[in-house]
């Protein structure tokens, strides 16, 4: 039986990774293995199985939704496989780390935590990766998701990391030009950019003559990340709404002007730390989440202030 229990969690492993590199020679490569030990050890899978979980052509490899399915569980498995090492290894934080954070904070704060901490853990391996849209954390074998905005509901652990002030904002070479918004309602006549990861149409809160509204917003350019939407401020592509943490720099030199701030309704954007439940957290995670607590909580940017 132990056998049988090695052999299986071996075939895991190997069909996770040719998942995650796209093909055999690449995850025959990442593991240091041939490509038709690879191919055995997929056939033999698929054949204990008695299911295709992959279609390979000459141009792709696509799961089945036997495959789906399939790598869904193992990637679960393999996550406690790892897990149950780390507990057993008495605290100590090695492995590898795999992080996952928006652009603008990772650039800001995240990337230059990071050589510290690693200098403090000399035995881990941290893989750091950047995007604003959405993480499937299970299905990217991600540790840790750093992420701004409200949470929907889900399985996840959050751990707040602080908070900033949204702020509507623009060049003031696009005022010039496109004039300045007295009141929330003349946004219906400037170029707004807005993010096309936002599935709702786009609308910005505020408190005008003593209740809370939203404001409609349209513009032509449409972004997937924060740190391209300041870019193109910058540039005078239109009015953002974007963190205060995020332009505080710009709008200090000049280089953006806040625009609305009577109307402002106190407008927050929570910062998270999420995480997988359901088990012991790893030493690795713990270590990197209060390291990255411990490193913001003198930051007055991220308490919600100007």
């Amino acid at each position: 039986m132990p056998r049988i229990l090695m052999e299986r969690s071996g075939e895991m492993e190997v069909f996770a990774r040719v998942v995650q590199e796209g093909g055999f020679s690449a995850a025959a490569r990442s593991l240091d293995i041939t490509p038709s030990a690879v191919s055995k050890l997929i056939a033999r899978l698929e054949t204990r199985l008695g299911a295709r979980l992959l279609v390979r052509t000459t141009r792709a490899l696509t799961l089945t939704e036997e495959g789906e399915a399939y790598h869904h569980a193992a990637l679960k498995i393999l996550q406690a496989l790892n897990d149950a090492d780390q507990e057993a290894s008495g605290g100590a934080v090695r492995g590898r780390l795999r992080v996952n954070t928006t652009i603008p904070f990772g650039t800001m704060f995240v990337a230059p935590a990071i050589p510290a901490f690693m200098a403090r853990n000399p035995d881990l391996i941290v893989d750091l990766s950047f995007t604003d849209g959405i993480v499937d954390l299970v299905a990217e074998k991600t540790d840790v998701a750093i992420r701004t905005g409200n949470l929907p509901d889900s399985g996840l652990i959050a751990r707040k990391l602080g908070q900033s002030r949204r702020i509507i904002c623009a060049a003031p070479g696009y005022l010039d030009h496109a004039g300045t918004p007295a009141t929330p309602a003349d946004l219906e006549r400037h170029d707004c950019l807005t993010f096309n990861f936002r599935r709702a149409r786009p609308s910005w809160p505020f408190r005008y003559e003593g209740r809370e509204i939203t404001q409609a917003v349209t513009g032509r350019l449409v972004i997937n990340n924060g740190e391209t939407m300041k870019q193109m401020v910058l540039a005078g592509a239109g009015i953002a709404r974007l963190g205060l943490f995020h332009v505080a720099a710009d709008i200090a030199a000049g280089r953006l002007v806040p625009l609305l701030e009577d109307f402002n309704p106190g407008d927050l954007e929570l910062i998270h730390a999420i995480y997988i439940g359901g088990g012991p957290l790893p030493h690795r995670v713990r270590a990197f989440i209060e390291y990255m607590v411990e490193a913001l909580d003198e930051t007055p940017l991220l308490k919600g202030k100007a």
